[in-house]
């Protein structure tokens, strides 16, 4: 993720070589005058400001105000929550709490009962699966559902609603892609992934295709493999991919699609925007007793 990519980016830079990532939210990385790094996938800011896009469309009548963020103690955790509190104001939306935690945390029971008091109804929060699943496990049993929960990363994989079941249910997620999109070629994609795994293309495929469909197509323009002119050429990139139509800012970052996920039912559906969703946003949450 966007930890491997930081760490990854400055060798590429030191050495000239073009660097196409993906599964990488981090926006402070594109803040240090790389030039040699391309990222074609949503980032904190994106992801941010889109999650109060989301909740506006909920009826203002029904619409939550007490927003909870749980922030983890890294690099990104910090960069999200300096963004969750611009937009929260911004949007008009209360953080009724803040807690920190490590990484590989067991025990959130605090911070849970603590915004169980503050009858927030929001969660905000970006855990590894682990601290993802232990989170979501440790409020079913302390009876704390939020009315709706974004949970950036823990639930990106099938393996999240195999493990929680119906408690798994009702979280969403700002994974850069979803199988359901109606770009050109994601039937296609999908049809392939499906022949050789059984199932729809997992929500990181669409990025990772992107990335070589970007490449592919610099490479063409370039009509080299020099690296100086295939990173020319990247920075000229306007085309469209199996995540939607992607040029590049000066910095780095892709101008793209994010759209939002959620586990209904068992089932991971895109909910948002409403022109390429596959379910209307299951909201409010049903509480974890009754599911």
């Amino acid at each position: 993720g966007s930890d491997m990519h930081a760490a990854a980016a400055p060798i590429a830079e030191k050495n000239k070589v073009p660097y196409l990532g993906v599964a990488f939210a981090l926006y402070s990385i594109h803040q240090q005058g790389y030039q040699y790094l391309f990222s074609p996938f949503p980032k904190s800011p994106d992801q941010a400001r889109d999650v109060f896009e989301v909740l506006n469309t909920i009826p203002e009548g029904e619409r939550p105000s007490k927003v909870a963020v749980f922030q983890e103690k890294t690099d990104w955790g910090i960069e999200l929550w300096d963004l969750w509190q611009k937009y929260a104001e911004e949007y008009g939306y209360d953080i009724v709490v803040h807690e920190e935690y490590a990484p590989r945390s067991e025990d959130f029971s605090a911070m849970i009962l603590k915004a169980q008091e503050a009858e927030a109804e929001v969660l905000l929060t970006v855990p590894s699966p682990p601290d993802g699943l232990a989170m979501q496990k440790q409020m079913a049993e302390l009876g704390w559902t939020p009315k709706f929960t974004l949970m950036i990363r823990a639930p990106e994989n099938v393996s999240w609603t195999e493990t929680l079941g119906p408690i798994g249910d009702y979280a969403t997620m700002f994974a850069g892609w979803h199988h359901g999109e109606k770009f050109e070629g994601v039937a296609e994609l999908n049809a392939k992934y499906e022949a050789d795994f059984g199932m729809p293309a997992e929500l990181l495929t669409g990025p990772a295709y992107a990335c070589v469909q970007l490449l592919a197509d610099a490479i063409e323009r370039a009509g080299t493999l020099d690296r100086d002119a295939i990173r020319d050429a990247l920075v000229e990139s306007d085309m469209m991919t199996v995540v939607g139509p992607v040029t590049f800012n000066p910095d780095g970052t892709g101008n793209v699609l994010n759209p939002l996920s959620q586990w209904v039912d068992g089932q991971m559906e895109l909910v948002w925007p409403a022109e390429h969703a596959t379910a209307p946003l299951a909201y409010p949450a049903i509480s974890f007793e009754d599911r």
